[in-house]
């Protein structure tokens, strides 16, 4: 009773501490949701036309692609270009599918599963599908026969690991060429139905037909601008801010980076080169007396031992006059020795001489399957065939059939034909190029460290480098999304950096490749427009042609005929014969639109205005207009037009649609 009392008498304190409790775990609970509303809301890569995009969608998309370089290309080693490549274009087609996808829904635009068949499989298969290797007959045209048996193929069953990771690795080549077609054919349906909405008629046939048929003969005179010194014309910096003004919407931007950087480059210290020569020096006498070369070579060098039969051809450079020498024999050997050039320790063994083979085969392949054909494959050099295929190939004689498992199957080949045997050799070759250590990377990392420790501002960072003459690098225009700075390899990390830095601000220090690196953020820009400072310099050189126009101008202005404003001009009259309104260039001056208008609109014989052309400035004085009365062939003239307009309709209207279309773009927060 007493405890009861007690806690009636604290009530109202008791009643705030619960209150307080309850408030907390309300608050946790409403925090822990937004913070997973916030985790849930990273994990788009993007939005396009109100479609998020899922990261993993994305990257599964890029892991997709990346299958289908492979196999059209047959490599595997993508450099970081070619992933980022890869990367951007699949963006780009996501864009295009979700941007396309919001019209299509308007209209009730689609395309159904038989079109798709038949664009992929049918009659008469879509382009993006004939012109796939992979369905090429032996001619190396396209052979639908091709596509239907690898079609079936990808629908087998299979309890091997190998065979399922090859179906998994073909359904997914096969569903992004049809996807690409479903989407190509979305594109092309689209811009069919506007096409037929944009074509030429009668009127756009006649005006057509008439500019090619209506003919002027100019006598002209021209004052290049480069005639004119510089120091006669005075330009102001409101003369540039004027044409700043007038193309300002040319200067429309996507937030940009500007950096200076230097670099350290990470290169062996002596104790490296004395390390790499005294490992050598170490399996010399091992490698020289050895039974067991690819052991000891595969362990130890730079370049592998497999056991191929080199020819005087093929035979690494640098190995040649020891191979193929006079007097070579089996078990010579080349002593250690240092090539500066690749900075490589080396040495070889002629492991056997004196015997001769083909440089080249020719195969057949052998249809196993009811509707297949045999397959011409034409000729090979050894290095381009799987061991399993060359070593056959290479011993057998024309006329010879050998069967060899590939993939998923057993293929049979015939020998149809075989080059003049030529001497050839095996070598074994132990390659060991000097690398830095890690305590040599330790060492250069910590004097680029000691650097950014030292120099914390841009302009402590330029004196710095000045004083230690190395140079300052300068990469400017660095989007959210480029994938490396310049040429520096894996440096996407410092464009990372830049968009998160102050300006004037010193970076870490970054590792690209074979240096490290350290930057300042030199500049910002985040406006919409390019700022009228950066690009007044290039605006310059047009700001002073128009003085130059104004200052000739005044020399011409009393001349009554061309010869009076030729003199004026120190020039000369020329003269152009059949000049056409449709005519892209003057004559021999080149791309002059205002002087081809002026010639046509000025009166016969007399003497034109100035014209303030791109070169410099025109004078003219034209003939009679000659005009044709040949009659129009309106069929021909319109099929013309509408073959323009089909040129450039449906680039025209896909980069409408995603230039106005509403994308999110946060790539640039998960690469």
């Amino acid at each position: 009773m007493a405890t009861l009392q007690r806690i009636r008498n604290h009530g109202l304190f008791l009643l705030i501490i619960v209150g307080l409790a309850m408030l907390a775990f309300i608050l946790g609970d409403a925090l822990n949701s937004g913070s997973s509303f916030l985790n849930k809301s990273r994990e788009y890569i993007g939005e396009i036309e109100g479609q998020k995009i899922h990261y993993t969608e994305y990257e599964n998309a890029v892991e997709q692609l990346t299958e289908v370089y492979k196999i059209e290309s047959g490599r595997n080693d993508f450099d970081e270009d070619m992933h980022a490549q890869i990367r951007n274009q699949v963006w780009q087609m996501m864009v295009a599918k979700y941007t396309l996808q919001s019209e299509a829904e308007k209209i009730g635009m689609d395309v159904t599963a038989d079109e798709l068949y038949e664009l992929c499989a049918g009659s008469t298969p879509h382009q993006l599908i004939t012109s796939r290797r992979m369905f090429a007959g032996p001619n190396g045209q396209f052979d639908r026969n091709y596509l239907l048996n690898f079609l079936s193929s990808i629908e087998m069953d299979t309890e091997n690991p190998e065979q399922q990771a090859n179906l998994k690795q073909a359904k997914s080549y096969w569903m992004y060429w049809e996807n690409a077609v479903r989407l190509t054919a979305e594109q092309e349906k689209y811009a069919g139905l506007l096409q037929n909405l944009l074509t030429a008629n009668n009127l756009d046939a006649k005006f057509a037909a008439q500019a090619k048929q209506t003919k002027v003969s100019v006598d002209y005179a021209i004052k290049p601008y480069y005639t004119v010194a510089d120091s006669l014309v005075k330009v102001s910096t409101n003369d540039i801010r004027k044409i700043y003004d007038e193309r300002k919407q040319i200067y429309k931007q996507t937030p940009n980076r500007d950096i200076a950087y230097i670099a350290f480059p990470i290169v062996p210290s002596e104790a490296d080169y004395e390390f790499a020569e005294k490992a050598m020096q170490s399996i010399e006498e091992e490698f020289r007396t050895t039974e067991d070369v690819a052991l000891v070579v595969n362990s130890n060098s730079d370049v592998m031992y497999d056991g191929r039969n080199y020819s005087e051809a093929t035979v690494p450079a640098n190995y040649k006059d020891f191979a193929f020498g006079k007097g070579a024999k089996k078990n010579d050997f080349m002593a250690l020795n240092y090539d500066e050039a690749t900075r490589t320790f080396r040495m070889a063994r002629l492991i056997d001489c004196g015997y001769s083979m083909p440089d080249s085969v020719q195969l057949k392949g052998i249809a196993t399957k009811e509707g297949e054909e045999d397959q011409e494959f034409g000729w090979f050099a050894e290095a381009d065939l799987q061991k399993n295929i060359a070593e056959p190939a290479f011993a057998g004689k024309v006329g010879q059939r050998f069967t060899v498992t590939l993939g998923m199957e057993d293929r049979t080949f015939e020998i149809t034909g075989l080059t003049k045997a030529t001497p050839k050799v095996k070598l074994a070759i132990i390659e060991r190029e000097v690398t830095p250590s890690s305590k040599t990377y330790a060492a250069i990392y910590n004097t680029a460290n000691q650097f950014v420790v030292s120099n914390n501002n841009e302009e402590a960072f330029r004196a710095a480098a000045a004083e230690a003459q190395m140079e300052v690098e300068s990469a400017t225009g660095l989007q959210k999304m480029s994938n490396k700075v310049a040429d520096l390899k894996s440096s996407r990390a410092i464009v990372r950096w830049a968009f998160k830095a102050n300006e004037g601000q010193v970076s870490d220090v970054f590792e690209c490749g074979d240096k490290y690196i350290v930057a300042v953020l030199t500049a910002c820009h985040d406006d919409e427009y390019r700022a009228f400072e950066d690009v007044q310099n290039a605006l310059r050189y047009e700001a002073v042609n128009r003085k130059k126009a104004e200052y000739i101008n005044k020399q011409i202005a009393d001349a009554k005929t061309l010869a009076e404003a030729a003199e004026k001009m120190g020039s000369e009259a020329r003269h152009i014969d059949e000049l056409t309104e449709d005519s892209y260039r003057f004559g021999n001056e080149g791309m002059e639109p205002a002087a081809i208008g002026t010639a046509f609109a000025t009166a016969a014989g007399e003497l034109s205005k100035p014209v303030k052309g791109n070169q410099g400035v025109i004078v003219l004085v034209p003939a009679d207009v000659q005009r044709t009365d040949a009659e129009v062939n309106y069929e021909t003239e319109i099929a013309q037009l509408n073959a323009r307009i089909s040129y450039s309709l449906p680039y025209q209207l896909i980069n409408n649609l995603e230039q106005n279309a509403e994308i999110v773009d946060n790539r640039a927060t998960f690469q």
